[in-house]
Formats: structure tokens, sequence, C-alpha cells
């Protein structure tokens, strides 16, 4: 059952699609914002609450015109969020189709809705919904499967330093050497997040318990590991400081 949060500033469009969407069978709650700054006080009071709080959001049917923030603005703007609501974007005009699928939306719903279609968008977003809630194995524990000189070996998560990125594959250093992986960093980091892994730059994931130093010169800051000295992001550099400090007082 969807929780929805639908948004328009023409307050008879956003009645009319209230209305629809209250009418179908897999949605539990629909409530409706007119404005962007109305959207974004609720969306965060949700995404703050958790899951299970009160004024939960599952999804968003987004308006793309409207006064201030665009819908467009809007997504952007989730996407920042560690656990963004699904977006689908409603809207009367057909140009902005490519950057909803940049923005990863669920749907796009041409106006005047009709109620089939918005079915098929309510359809969709379930469908997502038991994608995201369906239960995972946890892969973040398990050896890493390396191939060195034609031998096939397991490397252990606990013996592995930093991941460095090299396209789509990643660069795995560990004590005693290092070796080429056809898995994205991007997923890695996911992966190994539960592991004490951090990311500090584009290029680099690092495990938090190996660094031996954290060096700041000049307003750049870097991280120590054995023999390495590796680059730490601006974008990274506070979370991975207030990390460390937290580590520190344990």
């Amino acid at each position: 059952m969807l929780r929805v949060l639908a948004v328009d500033d023409e307050e008879p469009a956003l009645e009319e699609l209230l209305y629809l969407l209250r009418a179908d069978p897999r949605v539990r709650s629909a409530e409706g914002a007119t404005g962007a700054t109305e959207a974004l006080r609720r969306i965060g009071a949700a995404v703050d609450a958790g899951p299970d709080g009160p004024g939960a959001i599952d999804v968003v049917f987004l308006d793309i015109h409207m006064a201030g923030l665009t819908g467009l603005d809007i997504a952007q703007l989730l996407a920042g969020f560690a656990a963004p609501p699904l977006i689908v974007f409603v809207t009367a005009h057909e140009g902005f189709a490519g950057h909803a699928w940049d923005l990863k939306a669920v749907d796009y719903v041409l106006k005047p809705v009709r109620r089939e279609r918005l079915a098929e968008a309510v359809r969709r977003v379930a469908e997502q919904m038991g994608e995201r809630t369906a239960p995972a194995h946890d892969t973040g524990g398990d050896p890493v499967q390396v191939e060195l000189g034609g031998v096939i070996r397991f490397v252990p998560v606990e013996d592995i330093a930093y991941a460095e990125a090299q396209g789509d594959y990643a660069r795995l250093h560990t004590d005693t050497g290092s070796h080429l992986v056809r898995i994205p960093l991007t997923t890695l980091e996911e992966r190994w997040r539960s592991r004490g892994f951090v990311r500090i730059h584009r290029r680099h994931l690092v495990a938090l318990a190996r660094i031996d130093e954290l060096r700041l010169d000049a307003g750049s800051m870097s991280v120590r590991i054995g023999g390495a000295e590796l680059a730490v992001s601006r974008r990274h550099s506070r979370a991975l400081r207030d990390l460390l400090m937290r580590q520190g007082s344990r």
C-alpha cells in the first residue's frame, strides 16, 4: 500500500490527481502540496522520521512547471537524500521526458491525466517498491575472487586496505600487493559500507580502521595508509573527519 504526496501549484489539477490516486486500491494515503517549499518540508520531515514514521512518503507525483522551484529542481534535490521517495512526473509538457529519465523517475504521465494511464504509473511504483523491500543476500563479508597467473584466489575483505577506481574496474590494495577486479567502486562502496569502508574521493574507497594518519596541509586533506598517501576531496573531508573523531572517542 503506497503513501503518496502529489505536488501541483494549480489546485484544480491537484484535486483531480488526488481524487484519482485515492480511488486506486494500491494507494494507502494521498496528500497534496501546492508548491515546492511545502513539498520539500513534508518530504524532509518524512525522511527524518524514517519509513515507518508518521507522514512517511513512498512516492511523489510531481508537476514540472511551478512557480519558484520546478519539479525538476525538487527531483534533483531529492537525489541527494540517502533514501529519497520515488518520483513520478505529471506534466502537460512532453519536452522534459529526457530530464525525467536522467533523474531516474519511475514514470512520466502527461496531462490531462487519464485514469488508466495513472493506474499504470501506480503499478510501476508498486513494482519498484517491492524490489526495494525484497530481502537481498548480503555479500559484504564475502571474500573477493581474484585471478593471479591463471589461479583463482579469494581475498578476505579484512585484508583490503583501500580500493582504487580504474574505469569499470577496481584495484584492491592489500599489505602484500594489489588485485584488479571487474567491480565498479560504487558497487564496492555499497557492499562494504557496513564493513567500515568509506569513500574519501571519487577514486578511492578506504578501510577506516587502516588509516594511519590524517594530514592537513594548506586547506587540503589526505590520509596515509601504510606507504600510500591518498587525497581526500573537499566533498568527503568533513564526513571523514567526523567519522575518525567518533572512532577515536570510543
